[in-house]
């Protein structure tokens, strides 16, 4: 294909979060969001998972610049880790550079990266690409949709998005430049696909008001609401409502705290004079004055709410008559943490609202009827569902037939693939590495994931630490070898037994490698592994980690 365009999904596809698309047309790149993923269960001390971006690093001269959609952590939160390895300029509106720039500072990378504030009436040129933006409704401020102009024809990204007529901040999706765009001719449309088993239409945010107003004027004690730290929208008809009912409200959780302190700095929230007291004020006022924004609305181990759930929280102890609120819906693989929180409060008495039917949350995504407006807005070429599992991306390709895109003019892609357009068609041309990085800290793991199978075994069968001393001129053994063993057998006589037996084969074996004068530490401990491992397993059938330590004097 001559002139062509080149959609390559980094993350995002096949799975929620980690979201990342690169769009490469003459030559050059521009990426699109920059997310993280949360750590499923059995992701042992891992705090983070990001895409892998070996293929951007080895065409790093032609990336021009991330650009992102809106402020949420799976849009943008890879951002440090990824600007530490390919620094290039970052694109973004007014509340999601604010978030990015709490980021990057955290990471000293502030006075290093070029932030690029942008807006909804936003035109520039970067290289081959005229880069313009559409305003839409989601649950955190400035979301914007981005297209992507070329010679070809208009790429929009919607980003996450949905129709909501009655938005707290009053900005409401534009759906007369997306129709706009549509009589213009749209190339390809990449649109979220998150809530695509949903059908209908998303509900406006200020249903949620409603069950506020509610919950605030027959709760008897504290109400505790916990949502995500960026749903300024949510935070604000919480401070409004509780305003109304003659509550103060205190702020708890880190990232609770810099959000809101960031908003009100820039305007998009707006506190009632007097209303917003210290936490350590609470005791202060009688419980029926009182309202707790908290983080903690995913079951996160160390969130404000799950502290105050097991009465490890400094300064709030939970009690029978406080009403806790849970703002969100459990993100997939969160279910069992979020339920964990939920009978730990149950436990202490306070009363708990949860669930899709408590009208205390929707949806920031739009669902089935939003979706098909979108596709009959836009009327794309090529659609390309993303954002989403692979269910939600088959469904959403289903809606796309059932408005008109012939069937071989829909890419169901997955991460790495490289989808090739011109005017007259598009085929998967090629595939590029793509996985997951994770992140211990601020440290990035590596992308075979070593360290993360190492944990797991050390999680499943526990560790054997074998030290031997050797002379360093002939390799004989100095001293009897010794073992340790952790997390291995529950019986004492019984690993006794074990690391006994271990002992004598390991002596026996280190006079075998004296007797032929090994001295390397690399074969010596190779050796020591195989040793053990096949003989714990014969007698335990379990698989340790096996640490050989050589001591050579």
């Amino acid at each position: 294909m001559n002139d062509s365009l080149r959609i390559i999904p980094l993350g995002g596809l096949g799975e929620i979060g980690k979201n990342m698309t690169a769009i490469e047309y003459r030559g050059k790149i521009v990426v699109l969001d920059c997310g993280v993923e949360f750590p499923r269960d059995e992701m042992l001390g891992i705090d983070l998972v990001i895409p892998d971006v070996r293929w951007l690093l080895g065409r790093r001269d032609d990336v021009l610049a991330f650009v992102i959609t809106h402020g949420h952590e799976d849009h943008q939160g890879a951002l440090p880790f990824v600007l530490k390895q390919l620094n290039k300029p970052v694109y973004g509106s007014r509340f999601t550079l604010a978030l990015i720039k709490s980021k990057l500072d955290e990471h000293g990378l502030l006075k290093v990266v070029e932030l690029n504030e942008v807006s909804d009436t936003s035109k520039l040129r970067l290289g081959p690409f005229d880069l313009s933006f559409v305003a839409v409704s989601h649950s955190v401020p400035d979301a914007l949709s981005i297209v992507l102009g070329t010679d070809l024809g208009a790429l929009v990204l919607t980003g996450d998005y949905k129709f909501d007529h009655t938005p707290i901040d009053g900005r409401i999706t534009d759906v007369n430049t997306f129709a706009q765009l549509g009589q213009q001719g749209v190339l390809a449309l990449l649109a979220d696909s998150t809530n695509a088993e949903t059908p209908g239409s998303t509900a406006s945010e200020s249903i949620v008001g409603q069950a506020f107003h509610q919950i605030f004027a027959e709760a008897e004690g504290r109400v505790i609401v916990a949502c995500f730290a960026s749903h300024i929208h949510r935070v604000q008809q919480a401070i409004q409502i509780a305003h109304l009912h003659g509550r103060k409200f205190a702020v708890s959780g880190r990232s609770m705290q810099k959000n809101v302190n960031i908003a009100r700095n820039l305007g998009y929230l707006h506190v009632p004079e007097g209303s917003l007291i210290k936490l350590t004020e609470i005791d202060d006022y009688r419980p029926e004055e009182i309202l707790i924004l908290s983080t903690g609305s995913q079951g996160e181990p160390l969130s404000a709410l799950t502290r105050m759930a097991f009465d490890d929280h400094p300064q709030v102890g939970l009690h029978e008559g406080d009403t806790v609120v849970m703002s969100a819906s459990p993100i997939p693989g969160n279910e069992v943490s979020v339920m964990s929180t939920v009978n730990r409060l149950l436990k202490v008495g306070a009363t708990v609202i949860y669930g899709r039917d408590t009208g205390v949350h929707v949806s920031g995504h739009a669902a089935q009827e939003d979706m098909r407006m979108m596709l009959n807005l836009l009327r794309p070429q090529y659609f390309v569902p993303v954002h989403g599992e692979y269910r939600h991306q088959h469904i959403h390709a289903e809606l796309a037939r059932q408005s008109g895109i012939r069937d071989e003019d829909i890419f169901i892609l997955e991460n790495g693939d490289v989808l090739e357009l011109d005017a007259e068609n598009g085929e998967i041309v090629d595939k590029v590495p793509t996985g997951m990085v994770f992140v211990d800290g601020f440290e990035l793991g590596d992308a075979e994931g070593l360290v993360l199978r190492d944990r797991q075994q050390l999680a499943g069968d526990g560790i054997l630490i074998a030290v031997v001393t050797v002379d360093a001129q002939n390799g004989d053994s100095v001293v009897p070898p010794e073992l340790v063993a952790r997390g291995f057998l529950h019986n004492d006589e019984r690993l006794q037994e074990v690391l006994d037996e271990c002992a004598t084969a390991l002596d026996a074996l280190m006079n075998e490698l004296g007797a032929v004068h090994v001295t390397g530490q690399r074969l010596i401990k190779e050796d020591i592994k195989e040793k053990l491992a096949e003989l714990v397993y014969a007698r335990t059938r379990r698989r340790p980690l096996i640490m050989p330590v050589v001591v050579e004097v």
